[in-house]
């Protein structure tokens, strides 16, 4: 996958990154605040106990002393050497890498080890087009969301789907600015403040647990009376729960004047800041 178009989506730039494949999202409780925290104590101790690659035992035992180890599925692991990268707590990373260890690569005694870290590439490199790639980049400047948002393939594509139809052609990335921009990043804030979210907390995503197992799953658009809404995909992306038709509206409402409005400002190459 190397190459002169290659993105590296993990750590795109010097403002976000994903720890997604680490587990970071994989704890019972995966809130901003929380991760947030844990991070950050970890970052701490790493950089005031690890001098030397004999240290990492003692680090990673009292890691696991002191986290909950609750998780939505068992079957990912979560390492326990992911942390902040910078000082300003914008970039979650490995703390083991060469990068970080002036030039020594401590990350043959994680779960995965050296190999599998350097060689995988999670299903989003694959499945999202370069175009969508750079314009998640450049839509959101923040770790949590933007881990959120880029392993989320069917919220991504889906989206630029109805903008695309809607303006006769892909997404150009480099018109993501100004207005734009802010209307593009205010879609993908839904992972965060969806008002329909489901409050399980084994729910992630089209995604439910049962601790060994994942199933996907599915809007009961019998019960609320209606036919399956074209932003069905959108809509389990972002952990619905519909009470009733109303809602289920109510939520198509709230997707499609976004989408419309992106429309009509891409169309009328409008640039600048949001007006009041």
């Amino acid at each position: 996958m190397k190459g002169e178009d290659f993105i590296h989506l993990c750590q795109p730039d010097a403002c976000k990154s994903c720890g997604a494949c680490c587990g970071l999202y994989n704890y019972a409780d995966s809130t901003r605040k929380f991760l947030t925290m844990k991070l950050r104590d970890r970052t701490k101790l790493f950089r005031e106990t690890v001098k030397v690659q004999a240290d990492l035992k003692a680090f990673s035992d009292a890691i696991k002393n002191r986290e909950s180890g609750e998780k939505l599925y068992e079957v990912i692991y979560c390492c326990e050497y992911l942390g902040f990268l910078d000082d300003d707590e914008k970039r979650v990373g490995c703390l083991l890498h060469p990068f970080q260890n002036d030039g020594v690569d401590m990350r043959d005694v994680s779960f995965y080890g050296v190999e599998l870290c350097n060689g995988h590439f999670c299903p989003s490199y694959h499945f999202i087009s370069r175009a969508e790639k750079l314009a998640l980049i450049r839509i959101i400047d923040d770790w949590y969301l933007y881990g959120l948002c880029i392993t989320d393939i069917d919220l991504v594509k889906e989206y630029f789907r109805f903008i695309s139809e809607g303006i006769y052609e892909v997404v150009h990335p480099d018109r993501l600015k100004g207005r734009l921009r802010d209307i593009a990043l205010d879609f993908f804030s839904f992972k965060t403040s969806w008002p329909f979210r489901s409050p399980d907390t084994n729910r992630f995503g089209k995604y439910y647990f049962d601790g060994s197992q994942y199933m996907i799953s599915h809007i009961d658009y019998d019960a609320l009376g209606c036919e399956r809404s074209r932003f069905d995909k959108i809509f389990l992306s972002l952990t619905s729960r519909f009470k009733n038709l109303e809602e289920l509206k109510e939520g198509e409402e709230i997707v499609r004047k976004n989408i419309d409005e992106f429309i009509a400002c891409y169309t009328m190459g409008v640039t600048g800041d949001r007006m009041a």
